[in-house]
């Protein structure tokens, strides 16, 4: 199997090519349009829920692809039939534009994944292509394991960001900081589980960097994600 590079894209106001129109092509629509993108559907039939769309950032034309489509989009998403889908690789492949070819993985150099999106934390599972079923099972799997207070977590993990960076506090020294100040959200005479399925607070350990790694599997990450 192909290793992937897991990757976010920034893609807001970005020109992104779409080709298909049918109830496949809408729901990528929807995920491109939630990720601010400027969108060019191309098909020769476009279902009636992209068609009323009034949102400015659609533009719709009705006919077969052609490579010049291609033409300045920073990725195309080909929802299409298998020939077409083939035709869109091989013109994307020419021009290095990477494409996700809807549950066609020969035709696809780009993977959109199940993402879970809420209080500013993403999280995207890929099974390149091979199993989406799976995918969409460990979604909602990490979706319930997520804590039900991610605000809480989010915001402080911005406010000792910037205290990190301010009193110049080594990388190394980080993730137990933060780990310590997530325990400290919770009042221990008056447990509460944070996590879905846990019971109480984030137990401390003697040691803060063990924790974050048995305890919060998804705190330890590259270091440069805590610069």
């Amino acid at each position: 199997m192909t290793e992937l590079l897991p990757l976010f894209l920034n893609l807001t106001e970005r020109p992104v090519l779409l080709v298909g129109g049918g109830r496949v092509a809408a729901a990528k629509l929807r995920q491109l349009l939630a990720a601010g993108a400027r969108v060019r559907v191309v098909s020769p039939v476009v279902q009636p829920s992209i068609a009323a769309s009034d949102d400015p950032r659609i533009d719709i034309v009705q006919r077969g692809f052609v490579a010049s489509d291609l033409d300045d989009v920073w990725l195309v998403v080909a929802a299409a039939t298998p020939a077409v889908n083939r035709a869109v690789a091989e013109a994307a492949e020419v021009r290095r534009v990477f494409v996700n070819a809807v549950d066609d993985p020969a035709n696809a150099s780009a993977f959109l994944s199940g993402v879970i999106r809420r209080d500013g934390v993403t999280v995207a599972i890929s099974t390149s292509g091979d199993a989406p079923a799976l995918t969409a099972l460990v979604r909602e799997s990490l979706d319930a394991l997520l804590p039900r207070d991610l605000a809480d977590w989010m915001q402080t993990a911005r406010d000792a960001r910037v205290e990190w960076r301010r009193l110049e506090v080594p990388i190394e020294q980080r993730k137990p900081q933060l780990l310590s100040a997530l325990n400290d959200l919770y009042d221990e005479a008056s447990p509460k589980p944070c996590v879905a399925g846990q019971r109480g607070p984030v137990e401390r350990e003697a040691s803060a960097e063990r924790s974050s790694v048995q305890r919060i599997p998804w705190l330890t990450a590259p270091e440069d994600s805590w610069l």
